[in-house]
Formats: structure tokens, C-alpha cells, sequence
């Protein structure tokens, strides 16, 4: 029989996390335990926060289901690897939808693995090469959960900087937040050295160092730090307003255009008015426009309007001529 209390609750916690119902006589068996036992355990678990569903029979069986929060999950080696390589691929190229909080997930697991899984982990990832989209730049994964951590903790972070003229600088910070753009990570903080708000590149940061140093957060000037990582990336270069008429509902236009390009909003008739502004290249945003996947018509600038007007006869003529050359070879 097992004497070990809290080691037999938590092998009980493990067994009730694979999905499917457990007979209190199997778990009886599988700990080495009375029935009451399993019984007294189960209460305890819940006691604990975990929401375990009971039910009636003569070999009454048990179940973990959801509940209001989510409480500690007990994975096996094979469950941790397997999550802290997918947080890593992602963290390390910036993906949409991998924002700060799966950073800070990632540091949470990585902090508590053993050497083995860690070796494990590096081992897999330094065996897979990622397909890359864009101009997103690789990230090693330490770097933004040793951000995460300080951000998380409220400690002050020491790093190395380049900057894009190639000017390198030793900061020392206040990080406030990591921010995911869907191509790079942003880290806005505020820069001790400079006494104001920066946002750095994290692409652009090496040997990030916790200094143990506490600190009571400060306030935002833009709010959020999305917003003001948009305002600094703005100031950096004239932006011109744009608008657009999407013929798709708010909803799902905003699940296909990155976060820079601001919220859709519905114009009363089944579709969509997407406003917002841009720094870079008309023809870029143009082509990004095409891309959501939904018909569309400019509203403004008209030199937008112009370009995907250029953009669409462009791109007629190069399917007229593809087709006319598959004939020709039939």
C-alpha cells in the first residue's frame, strides 16, 4: 500500500487528467489503495480547487471536467517536452497569436523542468529547421523568457542594445511589456539611462540579465503598450490615413488583418469599414489588403485606390497570359 500521501495524490491527478472516466476500483488498484482511500484523495483534490465529477453505480467511476479556473496541471516528460518545444518554435519567430503570455508560460515550464527535459528540448529544437515568412528575425527563446520572468516579477533588466544605425549601448530597464507584432517582438520599457519610455527590438538585444532589483511599475503615457509601440513606430516615419470597405462581417476580417492595422468596424449592411494608418510603402499595404481574402473598395487616400486599381490590372494581365501559354503547350 502507498503511504506517501502527497505523492499518491499526485499520480491520482495525473491518471483523472487523461480524458476519460476512471471506475474507483481501478484507481484503487493502480495507487494500491482502499477505495475510501481514493475516496478521501478525491476530496482532497477538490478541497484543492480540482474539479472532479462523480458518478453513481456500483463501480462509481470518477472524472476531472471544467471548472470557473483552471488549476495546476501535472504533465508527464513526454506532455512538457512536447509543450516547451511548440512555445519555443513560436516565441522564437514572433507568430500571430504568440503573445506575451505564452512567453510567460514558456518561462513558467522552463524554470521547473529537469536538465534532462531541457537537454531534450534543445535537442529537438536545434534539429528542426522553421519555414519563415517575411523579414521576422530569429529570437533565441532564453532571451524572451528571461524578459518575460523580469517583466512578470517587476525586476529590473539589464541588456545589450544595437540599435538600426549598428550603435551598440548597455541599458538598464524597467520592462513594462513584451509585445508581438506578428513578425518581431517588441520589449517597450522605461529606459533608467535615458529617464523615458523606450521600445527595443528584441531582435536587437543580447546578454538580457535579471539584476534582482524590484520596482514599482510606472504609468504608460499611450495606456496600453500596444498603442504606444504603434505611436513610436509611427513617429519614426510619416504615416498617411487609409480606409476600406470590406464586403465580410467586422468579425471575421479582424481574425485576418495584423494588429497594426487597426479594428474593423461594421458598417450596418453585412460588411465592414477598416480605418487606420500606415508607415510603409502603399503598394505593401495594398498587397496586404488583397491578401485578407474579402472583396474590397478604397474609401481613402486615392493614391491607395490608384495602386490597387494598378495592382488588379496587373494581376489580370499575368493570369490572361498564363492561360494563354498553358494552351499553347496543351
Amino acid at each position: 500500500m502507498t503511504t506517501d500521501t502527497p505523492g499518491r495524490i499526485l499520480q491520482l491527478l495525473s491518471l483523472l487528467q487523461t480524458p476519460r472516466e476512471w471506475p474507483g476500483g481501478e484507481l484503487a488498484e493502480r495507487l494500491g489503495v482502499s477505495r475510501r482511500t481514493v475516496r478521501r484523495d478525491i476530496d482532497r483534490l477538490r478541497e484543492l480547487g480540482y474539479p472532479v465529477q462523480a458518478t453513481k453505480g456500483s463501480d462509481g467511476g470518477y472524472r476531472l471536467v471544467a471548472g470557473k479556473a483552471l488549476p495546476p496541471l501535472v504533465l508527464d516528460d513526454e506532455e512538457a517536452v512536447a509543450i516547451a518545444v511548440g512555445l519555443r518554435a513560436g516565441a522564437g519567430h514572433a507568430v500571430a497569436g504568440v503573445d506575451e503570455a505564452s512567453v510567460r508560460a514558456l518561462a513558467k515550464l522552463e524554470q521547473v523542468l529537469p536538465a534532462r527535459l531541457r537537454h531534450r528540448v534543445s535537442t529537438l529544437q536545434n534539429a528542426t529547421t522553421p519555414l519563415a515568412f517575411g523579414d521576422g528575425a530569429r529570437i533565441a527563446p532564453e532571451t524572451l523568457t528571461v524578459m518575460a520572468a523580469t517583466v512578470a516579477g517587476r525586476e529590473r533588466l539589464r541588456f545589450a542594445y544595437r540599435d538600426r544605425d549598428g550603435g551598440e549601448s548597455r541599458r538598464l530597464t524597467e520592462p513594462y511589456r513584451l509585445v508581438s507584432t506578428g513578425q518581431r517582438w517588441y520589449l517597450v520599457a522605461y529606459d533608467l539611462g535615458r529617464e523615458d519610455w523606450r521600445t527595443f527590438r528584441v531582435d536587437r538585444v543580447s546578454e538580457p540579465s535579471a539584476t534582482g532589483a524590484r520596482f514599482s511599475p510606472r504609468e504608460l503615457p499611450e495606456g496600453s503598450a500596444a498603442e504606444y509601440l504603434r505611436r513610436s513606430i509611427r513617429g519614426r516615419q510619416p504615416a498617411y490615413a487609409y480606409a476600406v470597405r470590406f464586403a465580410a462581417p467586422p468579425e471575421d476580417v479582424a481574425s485576418r488583418v495584423p494588429w497594426w492595422a487597426g479594428t474593423p468596424e461594421g458598417d450596418g449592411e453585412g460588411g465592414c469599414v477598416l480605418r487606420g494608418e500606415s508607415t510603409g510603402p502603399v503598394e505593401a499595404l495594398a498587397i496586404r489588403l488583397a491578401a485578407v481574402g474579402y472583396d474590397f473598395a478604397v474609401l481613402s487616400p486615392d493614391e491607395l485606390s490608384s495602386c490597387v486599381r494598378d495592382l488588379g490590372a496587373r494581376m489580370s494581365r499575368a493570369g490572361a497570359a498564363g492561360a494563354a501559354g498553358a494552351g499553347s503547350s496543351a
